[in-house]
């Protein structure tokens, strides 16, 4: 009698922490590197097909408002895995805040965690497989991808420019593919990053379907040069760029039917992004911001506005949101349908963490709770607030295309000022008609880096 006592006490919390677990989703993130706004069929491109993202975006949320954290690859990851505004966190040492990163806390919420793809957070060490910021450092039980992007380096003697691009073979830049700690391919081929990693997400969904699991999936495509296989070479009507971009398309296909084999569809959350906008600037080997002006490197819409689809069935209601948000929203909110409440305050106490909870626009159709974003690339400078955008400096372009010199940066005073729920294109600078919002966003913006600058 004294057993079944302590077994009838204990039966209640054990149904309740079965049945916190069970609604705690599958996360599934895959980020693509160097989309364009205007990459896809749901964003409105005409020439690529791409029918299972259209999908995805159909059965979920497609946000018209989401921003990259940078402008570039690894400022964006930085915001990404760590939910601190990479123009704000200021020189930390990662190294020290690794269990707070993205994949650790999601770890210790018990989840399955893998990395598959372009890690790219700190940089290029020299020895990647005996790095303190590994992603089995990180928080990642397995791994699988390389240290960073497919340009570098660059071959002997030669920078990254649109000649080598042109003239370069899936083999000419010396990128390592790496498994966990040991380097399985160098130089890699190229033509088949897509298809293999592609490959790995299946199996490893496979694999994992029984327990929580968390896949980050970070493409090296469409990052220049680009390489598509064999069976995707000359088929897009959008040239060698759009073959990569509907061999991506294929990958989400493969993925989503790898999640519905497994029985975990109803219990997935599936996030499609780019970590910054075009490389509009290497012609075939670029994409394009569509109706948006700017590219990758510029503080413009076209460089930092990024396709962002999220799909949860039965649990997001599919639609159009048009708020506001930003890659670095997904570290709380992961932390959060995690229920990893235990860390929320460790997280936010960190400087220049200003990752918001998603949940509530995504579950149950709150607004957003982000109303502002601080643009910031190479010394172009701006920042939005609601509907009005002001710009202190810009420039067009990140570097020349042929001599990868950097581009000159043009200062403004008064900033220009646009209104992008108007102008999405940032065609019509309406600051000498309109001093005083130039006025109220200079304040705002100060007051955003005050109150973010812990």
């Amino acid at each position: 009698m004294k057993y079944l006592r302590f077994e009838l006490f204990l039966f209640p919390f054990i149904v309740v922490a079965a049945t916190a677990f069970a609604e705690r989703p599958n996360i599934v993130l895959i980020f693509v590197d160097d989309m364009g706004y205007g990459d896809l069929g749901c964003y409105g491109n005409k020439e690529n097909r791409t029918p299972h993202i259209d999908q995805l975006a159909a059965e979920g949320q497609r946000w018209t408002s989401f921003y990259a954290s940078g402008a570039t690859c690894v400022p964006s990851r930085r915001g990404l895995m760590t939910g601190r505004h990479p123009e704000l966190m200021r020189r930390v040492n990662l190294v020290d805040t690794r269990h707070l990163l993205m994949p650790a806390v999601l770890r210790q919420q018990g989840y399955a965690t893998a990395m598959l793809g372009k890690w790219h957070l700190a940089g290029y060490p020299k020895d990647f497989t005996s790095s303190p910021m590994h992603p089995l450092e990180c928080g990642f039980d397995e791994h699988f991808g390389t240290p960073g992007s497919n340009d570098v380096p660059a071959p002997k003697g030669k920078v990254q420019n649109r000649e080598v691009f042109d003239s370069c073979d899936k083999f000419t830049f010396q990128v390592p593919l790496i498994r966990g700690r040991k380097i399985v391919e160098f130089p890699a081929d190229q033509e088949l990053f897509t298809s293999r990693y592609t490959t790995e997400a299946v199996a490893w969904i496979k694999s994992h379907k029984r327990k929580p699991f968390f896949l980050y999936l970070a493409h090296n495509m469409p990052h220049a040069p680009v390489f598509a296989s064999g069976k995707f070479q000359g088929r897009s009507r959008g040239g060698r760029y759009g073959d990569v971009i509907e061999e991506i398309d294929w990958s989400v296909g493969q993925v989503m039917q790898a999640i519905k084999d497994a029985g975990v569809d109803d219990n997935t959350l599936v996030v499609f992004t780019s970590d910054n906008g075009p490389w509009t600037m290497f012609g075939p080997h670029g994409g394009t911001a569509g109706p948006l002006r700017g590219e990758k490197g510029t503080s413009w819409e076209g460089g930092y506005r990024v396709p962002a689809i999220f799909r949860w069935p039965n649990k997001i209601k599919p639609g159009v949101v048009n708020d506001i948000a930003a890659n670095l929203d997904l570290h709380q909110t992961f932390a959060r349908l995690a229920m990893a409440e235990d860390v929320v305050e460790k997280l936010a106490a960190q400087q220049g963490y200003i990752s918001r909870d998603l949940s509530g626009a995504l579950l149950h159709e709150t607004a957003s709770p982000r109303q502002q974003w601080l643009f910031g690339s190479g010394g172009a400078i701006a920042f939005r607030s609601g509907d009005f955008k002001i710009h202190l400096s810009t420039k067009d372009r990140s570097s020349n295309p042929d001599t990868r010199k950097r581009e000159p940066v043009a200062m403004h005073d008064p900033p220009l000022l646009f209104d992008v729920s108007k102008d999405i294109g940032e065609t019509k600078n309406l600051a000498a008609d309109h001093l005083e919002v130039v006025a109220r966003l200079q304040k705002e913006m100060a007051a955003f880096r005050s109150a973010s600058s812990k």
